[in-house]
């Protein structure tokens, strides 16, 4: 273990760090609203958006993000649209993390009881406020650990953005194994993950004490 070669690439492996953080949390972001609007479409049964939503769901979750970075990146160009590889990956990110985000909102929301919805219809709250005040604020509750590692398995895909030639943290440790000290290379790919994930993880757990703590998700 050469300690000279990892101060000498560790500033690779902190700019990848910053790379990947930044579409990590673009795509992240985007998934939520992505699942959020299929969520909310297939739990009210809106006509013909439902099937939609429902179909783009199944399409997501069973479909590689490689496959997907792949059509976006090398497919598209065919029809005449290109795009950069940075905003494949975002939308790629997104498109998969949408499904996943759906069915945990969609969790979410069938979880809060008929009896609390009724209740607030017959205190005369409106369709929006029933949603805004006793609906979302208990859905988003119920939902929140499976939200949690959906994120953190969002990130983790991130691994195959080196795909599409983004310098991301398996880009740079790709390189790095070419010319050899695949030892001190490993070490700094695991400890870049971990630098990158842990964080969110500890948020995520504080998030979920907080929920609990003010009384929702049960």
């Amino acid at each position: 273990m050469e300690l000279s070669y990892i101060v000498k690439f560790a500033p690779a492996f902190l700019k990848a760090i910053v790379l990947t953080a930044e579409l990590a949390a673009l795509g992240i972001a985007a998934a939520l609203a992505l699942g959020a609007a299929a969520a909310v479409a297939i739990y009210h049964r809106t006509p013909a958006l439902d099937k939609l939503a429902s179909a783009y769901v199944e399409l997501a979750r069973n479909t590689p993000l490689m496959i997907q970075l792949f059509f976006l990146y090398f497919g598209l160009p065919r029809a005449g649209v290109r795009l950069d590889a940075a905003t494949c990956a975002v939308i790629g990110l997104a498109f998969l993390g949408g499904g996943y985000m759906a069915e945990s909102i969609r969790g979410g929301l069938e979880a809060v009881g008929k009896s609390q919805i009724e209740s607030g219809l017959c205190i005369g709250l409106t369709r929006l406020q029933l949603m805004r005040h006793v609906v979302w604020p208990q859905a988003l509750a119920a939902a929140m650990p499976s939200l949690s590692a959906n994120a953190i398995f969002l990130i983790k895909e991130t691994s195959v953005f080196s795909v599409v030639a983004l310098a991301d943290i398996m880009y740079v440790a790709n390189d790095l194994m070419m010319e050899g000290h695949s030892n001190e290379t490993n070490l700094m790919m695991v400890t870049a993950y971990l630098v990158l994930i842990f964080p969110v993880s500890l948020i995520c757990s504080w998030g979920e004490k907080k929920v609990r703590s003010a009384g929702f998700g049960g």
